[in-house]
């Protein structure tokens, strides 16, 4: 239905005078039914994060010092020294500048009067304490607290402090046992700007690790940070995974790479026996593997996991050894591991080799999907030929193309969740809830496997259409496989319906 502009005039004359209170109240339900709206969008396994840029970060530093100078009725220089000793925490050094605002001061090292005097000339009878310089020649500098050293010796101390020592949140008096700080323009006074770029760069850094709410991104050359506002104590039912606005995705809690669905503690258990088994781990990973039929040695170089011996054609699963034939269909347990200690382990010996088994079997698969990962990484040259090839051979322009590209980044980021499902099975308790668990984790690595094989299929000029539409649908079909099983896992970790054989650690 089309709407006429008279429609709206006609409107707006049938009340006059209301037309500016009805606009400002839609306006404000539109807001509200947005904020609504996005928080029903929310997945159970995102959480609420912000990425700050360096000029952000430098910004945050300048407000809190606003916030604090008005508040307290102190300098910029020296709210920003009340702050750093207080790891940015506004709230906590309000109120303890309220109780005993003297001791806070002395604990900062913060004077209230100017806190550095630049003298030009030495006094009579100088002589500096570190160089024991008695020439008149110079200047000298010294804080209020009375402690007064040549400029030469001064620049010296700040210079090995801020370059060698890389201290910047409370550089003290020159003087041995001194509390009195020197704030920014002291500093800025004395060092040269080589110097000082150096201090504010260690300031911000100092900003972000002081703030526990905040992590620089781990990527290389990545000069963000992010903000998650989630308690640390929370981490053991929550994995809160960010993504920076470079593109790296990682995780806040540990600053590791995505490891969702397993939590922080989980990952470091799992770290350290993978650690302490290396040798188990160095054989298990091995490149190489005997086709099942006729014994011959088989190389994957490729990510799918659908091996194919050239010698006698058997066609078998790379992670299990089995039959091709039995996967993709009900039958699929390849992701199971079948427990034989209840019937096998009789004694001590039997015990311990069944324990190894079980790990084998979830560190095995965990392996597996790591290096299938990489190998996947090989895709993305071969899919640039391949987009090329598909752009020549048909109409399709260059971002129509870019299915491709779209389909191994979700092939590479469900590697990526399958593996760390492994991990977190590996201490998960069995129950009926664990049935349920494997049963996603096997749907999602069968449509994993179909996905990469897909994707390894030569290009046939006649088919590009319907390869095109296949990968669209399998890619759509493996990324909602992949939510559910990272959906079902974040709501049993926040309901507490995972028991595991250890308790998760909390303290990274």
């Amino acid at each position: 239905m089309e709407i006429e502009a008279s429609d709206f005039e006609d409107y707006d004359s049938h009340d006059e005078g209301s037309d500016v209170d009805y606009d400002d109240t839609a306006e404000e339900d539109i807001e509200l039914s947005d904020m609504v709206n996005e928080k029903a969008r929310r997945k159970a396994y995102e959480v609420d994060f912000n990425v700050l840029s360096l000029s952000e970060i430098v910004l945050a530093q300048v407000t809190a010092s606003n916030h604090i100078s008005g508040v307290l009725g102190v300098s910029l220089q020296q709210a920003g020294a009340l702050l750093r000793a207080y790891k940015w925490n506004k709230e906590r050094l309000i109120e303890g500048y309220m109780d005993t605002p003297q001791e806070i001061l002395d604990q900062a090292g913060v004077v209230l009067e100017e806190a550095q005097a630049l003298i030009l000339k030495p006094p009579e009878g100088f002589v500096c304490s570190i160089c024991f310089d008695d020439s008149e020649a110079g200047a000298v500098l010294g804080l209020r607290c009375g402690h007064t050293f040549c400029q030469p010796c001064y620049e010296y101390y700040l210079t090995q402090k801020i370059m060698e020592e890389g201290e910047c949140r409370r550089i003290f008096c020159a003087e041995s046992g001194c509390s009195v700080t020197l704030d920014e323009q002291a500093i800025a006074n004395v060092v040269p700007q080589k110097v000082m770029e150096r201090y504010r760069v260690l300031q911000d850094r100092a900003y972000v690790a002081d703030n526990g709410s905040l992590r620089w991104c781990p990527a290389p050359n990545c000069e963000n940070a992010v903000e998650c506002r989630h308690l640390h104590s929370s981490f053991s039912i929550i994995v809160p995974t960010v993504a920076c606005a470079c593109g790296n995705n990682f995780c806040f809690g540990c600053g590791l790479g995505d490891h969702q669905p397993a939590p922080c503690g989980l990952v470091k258990m799992w770290q350290k026996k993978c650690a302490d088994d290396s040798e188990t781990a160095n054989w298990i990973s091995a490149n190489t593997k005997e086709c099942g039929k006729c014994q011959s040695t088989i190389e994957k170089n490729g990510g799918c996991n659908h091996m194919t011996c050239r010698k006698c054609k058997y066609e078998f699963c790379w992670v299990c050894m089995g039959s091709w034939l039995e996967h993709g269909t009900s039958w699929y347990n390849c992701n199971r591991f079948d427990d034989p200690e209840s019937t096998d382990a009789r004694d001590q010996q039997a015990k311990s080799r069944a324990s190894l088994e079980r790990y084998l079997h979830y560190y095995n698969r965990f392996a597996n999907h790591e290096q299938s990962a990489k190998l996947d990484q090989d895709l993305y040259l071969k899919t640039e030929k391949k987009m090329e090839e598909m752009q020549r051979t048909s109409e399709l322009s260059w971002i129509e193309v870019q299915f491709l590209k779209k389909a191994v980044d979700v092939l590479t980021s469900c590697r990526m969740t399958l593996r760390w499902t492994y991990a977190f099975a590996f201490y998960l308790t069995k129950s009926n809830m664990t049935e349920l668990f494997e049963d996603n984790q096997r749907d999602l690595e069968v449509a994993v496997e179909a996905l990469s094989e897909l994707l390894e299929k030569p290009i046939e000029k006649e088919k590009i259409a319907e390869l095109r539409q296949q990968v669209l649908d399998k890619a759509v079909y493996v990324d909602g496989r992949r939510e559910v099983v990272l959906e079902d896992t974040a709501r049993g970790l926040a309901d507490g319906r995972w028991e595991f054989h250890t308790s998760i650690e909390t303290k990274l």
